[in-house]
């Protein structure tokens, strides 16, 4: 809350379904694991004011561990139900590539962001004000894979993979990489999500 404060935003924090279902635009942050996060919000109600904000076409923001509960679906530590806002399924990065190479996890640190095949830019997305390449920093260990290709808004290459940084799909966004801990280039891009 502290980077929205920063960047002009009149911010609230809720876990009070009804003021969230009233709310301009939320920000679905989260930090752990998929299940607690989930059972959190379905304990609290707030499942389906997130969900009611969707459908009423106003901007949704997950990041981190928020971005991964917008799909339908994680494998981390057994199959859990998310919110089902972007089609998809949550995997954990793969740490060992032909039965040789050893991949480090959890994903700590700065990582530059890129055009998936299918995208050549940002436009009128929150990430139009970033330059690929530019550097954010990431800390997970699990990754979206969408069903859909054409809702991986950004990725990052990660000891030889490709890694959603970020996912889209009409009013509601994802992004792995924490914005609030990315310096300027993080604050822009909250600053453009507040403004949308």
């Amino acid at each position: 809350s502290r980077g929205l404060h920063y960047v002009g935003a009149n911010v609230e924090s809720s876990v009070d379904p009804d003021s969230v279902c009233k709310a301009e635009r939320i920000v679905l942050p989260g930090v752990g694991a998929f299940a607690s996060g989930m059972e959190e919000l379905q304990a609290l109600g707030m499942d389906e004011a997130v969900k009611q904000v969707a459908q009423a076409g106003r901007p949704i923001l997950g990041i981190c561990l928020g971005m991964q509960m917008l799909l339908d679906t994680s494998n981390e530590h057994g199959k859990h139900a998310g919110l089902g806002l972007i089609p998809g399924v949550v995997v954990p990065i793969p740490t060992v590539d032909n039965d040789e190479f050893q991949r480090k996890v959890p994903h700590i640190g700065w990582n530059a962001l890129k055009f998936p095949i299918h995208r050549r830019n940002w436009n009128h997305t929150c990430l139009d004000v970033a330059s690929e390449g530019t550097y954010y920093y990431f800390v997970h260990s699990f990754m979206a894979v969408p069903d859909n290709s054409e809702h991986i808004l950004a990725e990052c290459l990660y000891q030889g993979i490709r890694v959603t940084g970020a996912i889209n799909k009409e009013n509601i966004t994802g992004l792995q990489f924490h914005p609030e801990r990315s310096g300027p280039s993080g604050l822009a891009i909250l600053r453009r999500f507040v403004a949308s």
